[in-house]
């Protein structure tokens, strides 16, 4: 019988993926485990293997295709034996077998990534002369919606009973959840359940037309989204509406850590080539005292959850990178158990290969912190967005010579600002300003974090 090569799920709210290029053609024999197509998510490139044997007889998604549903048939797999025209030519089975697993592109970058379950697809209702009334839950109708879209809807305070579903079996899916917020599928409310006394009215958002029609045709061009702009966006904007943060900024005085690293840098051991096998930045202190400030704080070590604060034993701390099209946040695991040279090392690693998206998922999904530097480009201070579910982000600015006053005198001095965002449901005020004050203690005294 025919096997089924379905669009593999490569994240656990993965609805869609493009279908990026075959590396096998029609006809062509295919072992188990062997790499047969690459699938594009929003952040990297991931290779599909085989767990089957047989040839490829028919191609149903050609390369290049984008949007292509979660489950849906991608190609046919005639098994040994098998007449390879017969089962190119065979319609494919409403619930096939999964026949490939995805695996990280030669060498991809978000958290340990929990395995991929398929997404649910709800079963076909059984037929009956008449139709059965909805399911319900809590006396409501029940609403049948994938895991994003119910926290797109809870995000933009949008009740899913109000929004044409357009999935399988009238689903709701993130595309309608979209479509709501700018007014479009949106049921009338029921007269019968008056707004809750106090509740703030959402007010959609402009549609793409309504945009578009305050500059004059011709004066700009509309560039699609790719997948990565979009869950950036998806992402940033459930932070800030459902994360409450504070910030706290504190000047750290860096003429020691630049005196060390400029030391430690002319020590570095060189390889045949007469070239160091390392080269610090300032950054990979930053890191590094991060994590080290978690581990002396560990109350801020944190991730909320609504059934309870999960505490972490290691600091995982994260690097957002710049991209072409966005940025990533590979995860330095475990910082605060390496040396400077390690962590150095393993970020110019993630760096040229998120710039390349060939991170795997696990190396840039989870942690529990992240550092965003922006001091390369000038920049003295701003605030970052925290990424759920980390409950902290360092943001850190360029580091420059400043007067400061020094027992009654005034000098100058190589200052850093930084600033902590802080989720204020696992994290309070004073508290933060513990966290930031051990960071300072220890990116001012670097020989620190190797006690």
């Amino acid at each position: 019988m025919p096997i089924n090569i379905l669009m593999p799920a490569l994240s656990p709210t993965m609805e869609k993926g493009n279908l990026a290029r075959w590396l096998k053609k029609e006809g062509d024999q295919v072992k188990s485990g062997e790499v047969i197509a690459e699938i594009e998510t929003d952040k990297a490139t991931m290779e599909v293997e085989a767990v089957d044997e047989g040839t490829l007889a028919k191609i149903l998604v050609p390369e290049g295709t984008q949007d292509v549903p979660v489950n849906d048939v991608i190609a046919v797999l005639a098994g040994e034996g098998e007449d390879v025209k017969a089962a190119g030519s065979a319609p494919a089975a409403a619930a096939p077998k999964a026949e490939a697993k995805p695996t990280a592109s030669a060498t991809p970058t978000a958290a340990p990534a929990p395995s991929a379950a398929p997404a649910p697809k709800p079963a076909a209702a059984p037929a009956t002369a008449a139709p059965a009334a909805a399911p319900q839950v809590n006396g409501h109708a029940r609403v049948f919606s994938s895991p994003l879209a119910r926290r797109l809807a809870k995000d933009a305070g949008i009740d899913l009973g109000r929004i044409t579903g357009t999935g399988p079996h009238g689903r709701v899916v993130a595309r309608d959840v979209e479509e709501a917020k700018s007014g479009k599928g949106l049921k009338a409310a029921p007269s019968a359940a008056p707004a809750a006394a106090g509740a703030p009215a959402v007010a959609p958002s402009m549609s793409d037309k309504q945009i578009l029609a305050l500059f004059e045709p011709g004066s700009y061009e509309v560039i699609p989204h790719d997948g990565m702009r979009r869950t950036i966006a998806q992402r940033l904007t459930a932070a800030t509406q459902t994360v409450p943060h504070f910030y706290l900024t504190i000047d750290c005085d860096i003429g020691k850590l630049l005196a060390a690293r400029e030391e430690i840098n002319a020590a570095a051991p060189k390889d045949k080539d007469k070239k160091p096998l390392y080269k610090l930045s300032v950054n990979d202190f930053v890191i590094k005292a991060m994590a080290v400030a978690l581990q002396k704080i560990p109350n801020c070590n944190v991730s909320w959850t609504e059934g309870g604060m999960v505490k972490h034993k290691h600091s995982d701390v994260g690097v957002a990178v710049a991209m072409p099209g966005g940025l990533i946040t590979p995860i330095i695991r475990k910082a605060e158990t390496k040396t400077l040279s390690a962590i150095s090392g393993e970020m110019k690693d993630f760096a040229a290969r998120a710039r390349s998206r060939k991170l795997k998922p696990e190396e840039y999904q989870g942690g529990t912190t992240a550092v965003s530097n922006l001091g390369m480009y000038g920049i003295t201070h701003f605030t970052a967005v925290i990424n759920p579910p980390h409950a902290t982000i360092l943001a850190v600015g360029t580091s420059e010579e400043r007067p400061v006053v020094r027992n009654g005198k005034i000098e100058i001095a190589s200052m850093m600002s930084v600033t902590l965002s802080c989720d204020h449901r696992a994290i309070d005020g004073a508290l933060g300003a513990e966290l930031i004050g051990a960071f300072k203690q220890l990116i001012e005294n670097p020989v620190m974090m190797m006690v």
